[in-house]
């Protein structure tokens, strides 16, 4: 009920009337039945921007920082992806991951939309990073598809440890929807996994338009924090793509 009343009635008519998001490709996220929505991930705003485009409800596999806060602001973050949708994401790895992923399971076995971020974080300087099989494993066990997302400007509404957000335009290009049926039967392995993430991770450097970098994004957070060697160096930022004549329609 919370999540309807905020994304129909109270902050989503708001955010739409501030941020003027466009979208392409909304026929391409099914009216009905499971599926994975497998975004990059630029801005803690893409959590909100991304399920404000979709008809139907999305619940997202957030990492687990965000529900374990100490104080007023703590609890709040956590109050509030409690109510919006949203699953705590345990990244360490074993055990943790695994029931995080059944987690996400137990969503796509009852028909709903799966948001996932595979780089794991936020990208550190709008670049797109390698992504975790855990996107893989998810699709090849529960047998859906996977659509590709790409969130366009969320990093300048709302840049890495900046409170406030700037009003600005941005965009959500929904992908054609992936079909790993030929791999089905194959969820246990590795090279599978790895070759599944690295065509999802294309089609979202495809339509987003960002360089890609094959190190794991929160291996590079480390880097910047002064915890390993130098990371690569990041370009000069892309011009961001204008929306075409159908934007906002839902058409490619």
């Amino acid at each position: 009920m919370f999540y309807w009343v905020m994304k129909r009635i109270f902050l989503g008519p708001i955010l739409k009337l501030l941020f003027r998001p466009w979208a392409k490709g909304l026929d391409n996220v099914p009216a009905e039945g499971a599926a994975i929505l497998a975004s990059n991930h630029l801005s803690f705003s893409d959590s909100i921007f991304l399920p404000l485009m979709v008809h139907r409800p999305v619940i997202f596999l957030a990492k687990s920082e965000y529900f374990t806060g100490t104080g007023l602001k703590g609890r709040l973050t956590a109050l509030f992806f409690r109510l919006s949708n949203q699953l705590p994401m345990d990244r360490s790895g074993g055990a943790a991951s695994e029931l995080s992923l059944q987690a996400g399971k137990d969503v796509l076995g009852g028909g709903g939309l799966l948001g996932i971020y595979p780089e794991g974080t936020r990208s550190p300087d709008a670049r797109l990073y390698r992504g975790k099989v855990g996107v893989a494993r998810l699709a090849l066990q529960t047998r859906v598809p996977v659509i590709p997302v790409a969130m366009i400007g969320t990093e300048k509404v709302q840049p890495i440890g900046k409170r406030l957000p700037n009003i600005r335009r941005i965009g959500v290009i929904f992908g054609q929807p992936l079909d790993f049926s030929r791999y089905y039967g194959m969820e246990d392995d590795r090279l599978i996994q790895r070759a599944i993430t690295d065509e999802i991770m294309y089609e979202l450097m495809r339509l987003s338009g960002q360089e890609y970098v094959d190190d794991y994004a929160a291996v590079v957070k480390q880097q910047l924090a002064g915890k390993g060697p130098e990371p690569r160096p990041a370009p000069e930022p892309p011009e961001e793509p204008e929306p075409d004549a159908g934007a906002g329609t839902g058409k490619v």
